[in-house]
């Protein structure tokens, strides 16, 4: 090697090949939820919810379509050499373990959140949520943080039922709103 001269190519195996093109794996992946999403689009029934022109199923249409274009161009540049690049401006210390405090607690809030729309609807349990996130994340404030939480579950449940129609539990609160 110190004539100036590169070593031979080694021989390629398929192992290595999909090494050199891991990038193949997610398009994969956004090809099957590109299918998934299609699929489940197109065979919605949408006699009852049928509004306008602009139906239910057009954004699910829109966003499978989006995923399958964008999975069809991810492979043909990969296939023609293209590579990720690393995020070299992330400020994150990758010596330092996991938090999974924080992982924890939102799962709760999430598993909670599912099994409590039901019986106290969605303005409770949504507050409860918006509160318990901004709580697992990192924010101390707990003579704001409940009241925003609130509000915004107020918010979110109205425009919801109200404004575009999706009908959310209300739970107990379901007179009085």
């Amino acid at each position: 090697m110190t004539n100036g001269t590169t070593p031979p190519p080694r021989p390629t195996t398929a192992r290595s090949w999909l090494r050199e093109h891991s990038e193949l794996g997610v398009c994969f992946l956004l090809l099957v939820l590109g299918v998934l999403v299609l699929t489940d689009a197109l065979t919605m029934s949408v006699d009852l919810t049928q509004r306008g022109p602009v139906g239910p199923r057009t954004v699910p249409v829109v966003v499978g379509a989006g995923l399958l274009v964008v999975a069809l161009l991810l492979a043909v540049d990969v296939l023609r050499g293209g590579r990720g690049e690393a995020e070299g401006g992330e400020d994150v210390d990758l010596g330092e373990p996991a938090d999974r405090r924080t992982v924890a607690l939102l799962t709760g809030v999430f598993l909670a959140f599912a099994v409590l729309i039901g019986p106290l609807g969605f303005p409770i349990s949504g507050a409860l949520l918006f509160w318990g996130s901004a709580y697992a994340l990192g924010s101390r404030h707990h003579d704001r943080d409940p009241l925003i939480a609130a509000g915004l579950s107020l918010v979110t449940y109205f425009v919801f039922d109200n404004l575009l129609g999706v009908p959310l539990p209300g739970g107990p609160l379901m007179g009085v709103l």
